[in-house]
C-alpha cells in the first residue's frame, strides 16, 4: 500500500455530485471513475465483483457513510474513488441514507494492504472534525488537502 492513504486519490476519482439515490446505481456511478485507472486490469471484472461483495451484505458504515468493497484478482494494487451525495443514497434495511461513499478494490493476494486501507479510513471517519470536512469539501481538490490534513493528526502507527 501506499504510505498514505490520500495518496491512493486522485482528485479525478472523486464525484461530489453523486447523483443516483439508489444504492445500485450510485455505486456503478462512484466505481465507474476506477474505469481505466492503470491498476485496474479487468473494470468489468472488478465491477461485477464489488456488485456480488455489496449483495452479500451491506458496506455501511454509519454516519453516512459506505465502504463498499471488493478484494479481487482484476486490480494490481489497492484503488480508491470515492462519492459524495448531497440528497443521500439509499441503503436498502437502513434508516439512514449514504452521503459519502468509499469505493476500493484491493488485490485478492493481498489482505494486508485492505486492511491498512480500511483501519486508516476508520481512523479517520471517526473524527468527527474530519468528517466535517470531507462533507463540506467543495472541490476535489479540497477532499483531497482535508484528507492529508486528517491522516498527519493520525498517529504514526496508523
Amino acid at each position: 500500500m501506499a504510505s498514505r492513504l490520500s495518496s491512493l486519490l486522485d482528485p479525478a476519482r472523486i464525484n461530489l455530485r453523486v447523483q443516483p439515490s439508489e444504492r445500485a446505481a450510485a455505486l456503478s456511478e462512484v466505481a465507474s471513475q476506477l474505469n481505466g485507472h492503470p491498476d485496474v486490469t479487468n473494470f468489468t471484472g472488478f465491477l461485477q465483483e464489488l456488485v456480488a461483495r455489496e449483495a452479500l451484505d451491506t458496506t455501511y458504515l454509519g454516519n453516512e457513510i459506505s465502504l463498499p468493497h471488493a478484494r479481487t484478482e482484476h486490480v494490481n494494487r489497492v484503488v480508491l474513488a470515492v462519492g459524495r451525495s448531497d440528497s443521500g443514497i439509499k441503503m436498502e434495511n437502513n434508516d439512514e441514507d449514504v452521503r459519502l461513499m468509499f469505493v476500493l478494490g484491493t488485490p485478492k493476494s493481498n489482505p494486508i494492504d485492505y486492511l491498512k486501507v480500511v483501519s486508516a479510513l476508520c481512523k479517520i471517519l471517526k473524527e468527527p472534525t474530519n468528517l466535517k470536512a470531507l462533507m463540506t469539501a467543495p472541490t476535489p481538490a479540497a477532499f483531497v488537502a482535508a484528507l492529508v490534513t486528517a491522516e498527519a493528526n493520525l498517529p504514526a502507527s496508523a
